[in-house]
């Protein structure tokens, strides 16, 4: 039975390993509420600007002896180095294979806390619980715990669920603008991929989700928290049709990597991604110009970049040469098949690549 005020969706997995996604607003502080997925004793792993913001919450929240070890804030901490960090606290405190690690934080704090959880004593119990709208609807929610490499993103890291993810939308309200525009990159992504009702619905309330309207913003977050469980329960491991949620990835990686992880938020990648991925997705004839132009402009609505500058175009095929969805010396990509439909393909021709990627470049004219 659902608590007052907590919208439950499931994640369901085999051999009874699902979990749920505990949705809403005001969450985070209320007395009891993840008491049931976390031991006596846990490990919580945050950063200085949330853990002034939002640790008392989370103390509020839990029964358990708590410790705490706070990363860089940045994608320039997820690295080996930080994850050596979280499992030396770990040791130190002489946490055991009854601990659990819960993940306060965005996207970064959310993959180092998840990749030591898997690896700690091979493998603990592990909570997220997301502050940032991106981690809401998309990293906190799969398993996929991951670490950067300087050759690539996410080069290091393993597949581990969570036991439970809280979802507070009122904690987004302390994110500066950007960080919160961002996310949408993201809740895009889920309507070009699966729902095209649900794109046609973004782009009729940008203003309001702009605007954090509550309605508008737990509408957006649950719907793509949805569509991310559907893929997840269908494919845990990415063997196949999971693939899909790495639509306008495979650039937008190769644009953070370009870029040295300093100048573009992850999901400002990714929005560049996505008008690249919908520009080869328009070379290989699978949607039409104003399909592309659409896209485009709902991602331009939200308050997000569509075009990179001072990056060239050799240096971005470059980084894309180390994506891990390289198979057999061949790079798939996932395009748009339809706005709501997608699929992934390993047959881009060079050329259509390398125009994908001009689109998504400040010195292309339309």
């Amino acid at each position: 039975m659902n608590a007052p005020g907590v919208d439950r969706l499931e994640v369901t997995l085999g051999d009874g390993r699902g979990y749920p996604i505990l949705l809403g607003e005001g969450l985070l502080g209320r007395p009891g509420l993840l008491d049931a997925f976390v031991g006596s004793q846990a490990l919580v792993v945050t950063n200085s600007s949330v853990a002034g913001l939002l640790l008392p919450k989370l103390r509020q929240s839990l029964a358990a002896q708590l410790d705490v070890v706070e990363i860089g804030d940045g994608e320039q901490f997820k690295t080996l180095a930080t994850y050596t960090e979280v499992i030396d606290e770990l040791v130190r405190q002489r946490h055991n294979r009854d601990t659990t690690v819960v993940a306060l934080g965005g996207g970064v704090v959310g993959d180092v806390a998840g990749f030591a959880a898997a690896t700690y004593q091979r493998g603990v119990r592990l909570v997220q619980v997301p502050t940032t709208l991106l981690a809401q609807v998309d990293s906190a929610v799969g398993g996929k715990t991951a670490v950067n490499h300087p050759g690539g993103k996410n080069l290091i890291g393993a597949f581990h669920q969570p036991r439970a993810v809280l979802v507070d939308v009122g904690v987004l309200r302390t994110l500066p603008p950007r960080e919160f525009a961002a996310g949408m990159a993201e809740v895009v992504k889920y309507g070009v991929i699966a729902d095209a009702e649900f794109l046609a619905w973004l782009e009729d309330n940008a203003k309001a989700l702009l605007a954090q309207d509550t309605s508008a913003l737990l509408h957006a977050v649950r719907r793509a928290c949805a569509i991310k469980a559907e893929v997840v329960a269908q494919d845990e491991r990415e063997a196949g049709r999971r693939a899909i949620l790495n639509f306008g990835h495979t650039f937008g990686h190769a644009i953070e990597a370009a870029t040295g992880y300093q100048r573009f938020l992850h999901g400002e990648a990714v929005a560049i991604g996505m008008v690249m991925a919908m520009a080869l997705s328009e070379h290989l004839g699978r949607v039409q110009r104003h399909d592309a132009e659409r896209v485009a402009a709902l991602l331009d609505a939200l308050a997000l970049p569509t075009r990179v500058d001072d990056v060239p175009a050799e240096n971005l095929r470059h980084a894309m040469g180390m994506d891990k969805k390289v198979r057999d010396g061949r790079l798939r990509f996932v395009v748009c098949d339809a706005l709501g439909t997608c699929s992934v393909t390993a047959k881009a021709p060079e050329e259509a690549v390398r125009s994908a990627i001009a689109a998504g470049l400040a010195s292309h004219s339309a």
